[in-house]
């Protein structure tokens, strides 16, 4: 069975360390990062199953990359802080957080909740109904993940909700209409280029790992479907 990978978002050094030694001496593989913005531009390049989120982070708070974390990976979170107030654990819960550790913790504790949340998502990754596939493409909306040829694919929340949409009606063409409103909840006002950037940045991130695919056809003068 493939190890879960999980980061480390902790600056601490020491901690961060300590926690690596553990993981991986619990068959996880794992990566490490000592800033929110550091840990953010990690999400952007690979794929995790969980992050282990500090609060007090330098510059960008633990508390802004749970909103990103939330609003653009969908990665499964637990929370590790030492700030303890009860208000603040519940504000984290209700912003996406899966589970609250406080330091200091037990470390078996620590992987027998960490194995409960990984567990949960991958019970959903395997529900059926939550998967669409086209050619070599499959996303699972259960869990906001996507996969080509078997290699997970970083996309923002919006990106994947485009692509769930063409996914979900493959022989549809739709409208930058259909898809700016049902993606931003907007009426589209026939100006905004967004749709096409976000196309463009999905088209890219597929040619990355399959050059000769074709996924997404421009229909001219009306929209875009799956090719």
């Amino acid at each position: 069975m493939q190890s879960s990978v999980v980061l480390i978002v902790e600056d601490d050094s020491d901690i961060n360390n300590m926690l690596a030694d553990l993981l991986m001496s619990s068959d996880y593989e794992v990566a490490s990062a000592f800033s929110g913005t550091e840990a953010l531009l990690c999400m952007e390049k690979n794929h995790y199953d969980l992050v282990l989120l500090d609060l007090m982070l330098p510059g960008m708070s633990g508390e802004k990359v749970l909103e990103r974390i939330c609003s653009d990976f969908h990665v499964p979170t637990i929370i590790l802080s030492s700030k303890d107030s009860k208000d603040g654990r519940l504000e984290c819960m209700r912003n996406g957080a899966d589970d609250y550790i406080t330091k200091p913790f037990d470390n078996d504790e620590l992987l027998v909740r960490m194995e409960v949340v990984i567990r949960r998502y991958q019970n959903a990754t395997d529900a059926s109904g939550g998967s669409l596939k086209y050619k070599e493409l499959t996303i699972n909306r259960n869990t906001f993940t996507a996969q080509l040829n078997h290699s997970p694919i970083i996309l923002t929340k919006r990106e994947f909700q485009i692509l769930e949409l063409l996914m979900g009606c493959p022989n549809k063409v739709f409208t930058k209409d259909n898809i700016y409103e049902s993606v931003w909840n907007e009426e589209f006002m026939g100006e905004d280029n967004a749709v096409n950037v976000h196309v463009s940045n999905i088209r890219n991130k597929l040619a990355k790992i399959n050059p000769d695919g074709k996924y997404i056809k421009t229909v001219w003068g009306i929209g875009f479907k799956m090719e």
